[in-house]
């Protein structure tokens, strides 16, 4: 277990990095976006609703104030990485050039349709979990931690296996090979990691720390394999 810790000190070291930066950025503004295009259309949605029966549209922008918001705890984790998933190899490849050099050299990166296509099904998957989830957390509502608790065990199944994928796509030969990292490994990754996805501010970086951590974690393996997959 201790990997999980070294490989995410080793992720935040790396934050630094050009290429990191990039994606970071890149994710970030896209995400925001994403939620703004959200926001605008519920508002615009509500305004068309509270003319149409003679609500005042103030109304509006106060329902939408509190929904967007709502909307963002629940779905920002989900949204960024689908979106970071789209530059995954951005996050993979510096991670590779800095740290283990021979794997990065047999890499093979994935075609632009495939990335697009890993990123709706990780979406689909957290999607389709969380609203599972959604009854179970709404019976803990009145407990302290009880609705957390059941997003953080969800989401950290789902996570630790999306954030270890998007490298081990890259070096897997063919569609049977498993996954390297242990399942308890990927569980605690993606615990760390949908904790921190709870944390304001934190939870802008925590995607892309998850996918770098991730990455050491697979390729760690592959290295002591001899770079064999």
């Amino acid at each position: 277990m201790s990997a999980v810790f070294a490989a995410i000190v080793k992720a935040f070291g790396q934050l630094g990095d050009r290429a990191v930066t990039a994606v970071l950025a890149k994710s970030i503004v896209i995400t925001l976006l994403l939620f703004a295009m959200v926001g605008a259309g519920v508002y615009f949605g509500l305004a068309g609703a509270a003319s149409r029966y003679g609500v005042a549209e103030s109304w509006a922008g106060l329902a939408t104030a509190v929904l967007v918001p709502i909307a963002m705890w629940l779905l920002f984790r989900i949204v960024a990485l689908a979106v970071l998933q789209f530059f995954a190899d951005g996050i993979v490849v510096a991670v590779e050039v800095r740290h283990y050099p021979a794997l990065a050299a047999r890499a093979r990166p994935l075609p632009l349709r495939r990335e697009a296509v890993v990123a709706i099904r990780g979406a689909m998957r957290a999607l389709g979990a969380n609203l599972l989830a959604l009854p179970v957390a709404a019976l803990l509502v009145f407990t302290a931690i009880g609705p957390a608790a059941v997003f953080l065990a969800v989401n950290a199944v789902l996570l630790g296996r999306e954030l270890t994928d998007m490298a081990w796509l890259r070096h897997a030969d063919g569609a049977d090979s498993a996954n390297p990292v242990s399942r308890p490994e990927r569980v605690l990754l993606g615990a760390v990691i949908a904790g921190m996805m709870l944390v304001p501010f934190v939870n802008i970086i925590a995607p892309v720390i998850g996918a770098a951590a991730g990455t050491h974690l697979v390729l760690r393996r592959l290295d002591a394999r001899g770079g064999k997959p």
